[in-house]
């Protein structure tokens, strides 16, 4: 990364994932095109197509979600940012405008499933903030959220514990003794 632009990125999907995409994909065109070729030429026809190509979007939308990707673009150098979510080449987002960058916290939210789920938010503009990173991991999104720090030359908050926030020693986290174990 470079000092003017930050990309946060989920992993990438597994390939199983993308499998399974292409195949939905594959049988949504095949679907489509079969119906356009053997369509008949009448009401019912054409309320069975109307049927059909919903069928066909509607797994295409299942699909997407074995294959998309969401990304946070930072553009330091201009105070924007742009959420994104990306299908392959194709990326969806809009570049929004940060005014005041205030700090970055981390927040422990409890999922369903009794895993847990650390949030990266980026809090700019008083109260206002954005998620930029959701993980299972608490030392990854410490490690996120102490790079765009970093880079935005701001706090970084630890605000896993309920009515418990304390500001993390950065100097301390650098040099591996702080004491932001989570588990």
């Amino acid at each position: 990364m470079d000092k003017k632009h930050i990309i946060i990125s989920e992993t990438p999907r597994p390939f199983w994932q993308l499998v399974i995409a292409a195949l939905i994909f594959t049988v949504s065109i095949a679907v489509l095109l079969l119906t356009f070729f053997t369509m008949h030429l009448s009401f019912q026809g054409f309320i069975d197509t109307i049927y059909i190509i919903s069928f066909s979007v509607f797994i295409s939308i299942v699909a997407t979600g074995f294959c998309s990707q969401k990304r946070v673009y930072l553009d330091l150098e201009n105070s924007k940012f742009k959420p994104s979510l990306e299908i392959g080449f194709v990326k969806i987002g809009k570049w929004k405008t940060i005014n005041n960058y205030e700090y970055v916290s981390i927040f422990h939210e409890p999922s369903t499933l009794e895993s847990h789920q650390f949030e990266v938010n980026l809090w700019y503009d008083r109260n206002k903030h954005f998620e930029l990173y959701t993980r299972n991991n608490f030392e990854d999104a410490i490690s996120v959220g102490f790079d765009i720090s970093e880079k935005l030359n701001i706090d970084l908050l630890d605000a896993t514990i309920p009515n418990n926030f304390k500001w993390i020693d950065k100097e301390a986290l650098k040099q591996g003794t702080s004491k932001t174990k989570k588990g």
